[in-house]
């Protein structure tokens, strides 16, 4: 296991990072995130130390498989990292390529339940930015400074408070999302399907109306 390594920059190409360690006999391709590309544009010349998460990927449908070197620029950004790809449908790579802003502006999204926010990261969509603060929700206080979650836990406050259904509606929404749609689509269906019932007499009529008008 390879948990750091220190070397001169060379350069950074498409989201790889060529190091030369001491004594220059090899030159090492490792992987690194959008942010941390950016970061690093400057340091090119230049000694950094990056803390390294080693994978195989497998090659040919499994039969081989190759090494790959990732990069962060400290620790608790790759524990970061490594907590992003505990989501379900999120690997390493595609934790990788997520990552094209800094891991303390993601959790904040995280912790505020901002998923607009997160849909603006690359492979991101809308289901998987739900799905990535249902999984990660309480687990990225570390990653947050202090101001910011108090600041971020504020704004999920706020979200949930403007959100909130009345009774008939709520149990709409539940409905729906017994039936497969995932909250926000539930909640957006049964929206749309008040302006048909403002005053439904029972959620079903409710839950009737939301497919009428279906998903936005």
């Amino acid at each position: 296991m390879i948990d750091r390594l220190t070397g001169r920059l060379e350069r950074i190409e498409a989201g790889e990072a060529i190091v030369v360690p001491a004594g220059g006999f090899i030159a090492l391709v490792v992987l690194v995130p959008g942010y941390l590309a950016e970061r690093l544009e400057s340091q090119i010349g230049r000694d950094v130390t990056l803390w390294t998460h080693l994978i195989l990927e497998s090659q040919n449908q499994g039969a081989s498989f190759s090494p790959r070197l990732m990069g962060f620029g400290s620790a608790t950004e790759r524990a970061f990292f490594m907590l992003f790809t505990t989501v379900k449908g999120v690997g390493p790579r595609k934790a990788l390529r997520a990552m094209a802003a800094e891991p303390s502006e993601i959790a904040r999204a995280i912790a505020a339940h901002d998923t607009k926010k997160l849909t603006q990261l690359p492979e991101i969509g809308k289901r998987m930015a739900e799905t990535v603060v249902a999984e990660l929700d309480g687990k990225v206080a570390k990653y947050v400074g202090a101001d910011d979650l108090d600041e971020a836990l504020s704004e999920a406050s706020q979200r949930a408070a403007a959100g909130s259904l009345p009774g008939e509606a709520r149990k709409a929404q539940a409905a729906l999302m017994a039936l497969g749609e995932t909250p926000a689509d539930a909640e957006s269906m049964v929206r749309r399907a008040l302006a048909l019932e403002p005053a439904p007499a029972t959620s079903d009529e409710l839950i009737r109306a939301a497919y009428q008008v279906g998903r936005p």
